[in-house]
């Protein structure tokens, strides 16, 4: 409406915003290009980019230089516990999948031998994996695992299997961790893995579990698209 007080990069947006609350359109959808829309709306390209720009401010859009603009999908809401992250997927009814990208013997040196309570230079196993909800890339993990808790793994195992579910499998049983989250900028490394722009804003966790005869097994340093992953937490009033 031309002669509408509100500015028409305002109705647009308000007019996109109504079709993805309504699911016409979808989540993880892509919109088409800014000419295109410009020649249906039959308004200027500035006009287009400021509504869709204010849409990926409040989050409903994403854009990604030489992807698109994508409908947000729902991001995966992790409790803080010590479980997988594929297990939660699972329990979510989402459909995780795995690419990995090493599994290898490997030295551990400096803080990574410090973490698992090893002499430097000890042997380790290194696993990096690349995990996904759908077609939708969530997170790299790097984990350090001691040789004899994680000398059966196999990369078949691991693409079709959580970490902590192969553990398990071999007497392997996760008890405890110690447990920090952060956050930092998109490396040019995670950003290509994770199929983001550098400097994206990444969740990281790092994690040293336990299992339960108290041995340290595992070093994970994880890190996730904070578009679609978040982490919850309960919290209690202390006495």
């Amino acid at each position: 409406d031309r002669g509408s007080p509100l500015p028409l990069y305002h109705q647009l947006g308000e007019q996109v915003r109504a079709a993805i609350q309504s699911g016409e359109l979808a989540k993880g959808q892509f919109l088409t290009n800014e000419i295109e829309l410009a020649a249906v709306w039959h308004v200027s390209r500035p006009t287009v980019r400021r509504a869709i720009q204010d849409l990926v401010d409040a989050g409903l859009l994403v854009r990604r230089r030489g992807v698109g603009t994508q409908v947000v999908n729902d991001q995966v809401r992790r409790p803080v516990r010590l479980s997988s992250l594929w297990d939660d997927l699972h329990n979510q009814g989402r459909t995780p999948s795995t690419s990995v990208l090493s599994l290898k013997r490997t030295k551990a040196k400096g803080s990574i031998a410090e973490a698992l309570g090893l002499s430097d230079a000890t042997e380790v196993i290194y696993v990096e994996r690349c995990r996904s909800s759908g077609k939708q890339k969530l997170a790299i993990m790097r984990n350090w695992l001691t040789v004899e808790a994680a000398g059966h793994l196999t990369t078949e195992s691991l693409s079709t299997d959580g970490l902590y579910t192969l553990l398990r499998q071999v007497g392997i049983r996760p008890h405890s961790a110690s447990q920090r989250i952060g956050a930092i900028a998109a490396t040019a490394a995670n950003a290509r893995l994770l199929d983001v722009a550098v400097g994206s804003p990444l969740l990281t966790m790092r994690r040293v579990m336990q299992d339960d005869r108290g041995r340290i097994v595992e070093l994970g340093e994880h890190v996730y698209d904070a578009l679609h992953y978040s982490v919850e937490m309960t919290v209690v009033e202390s006495s």
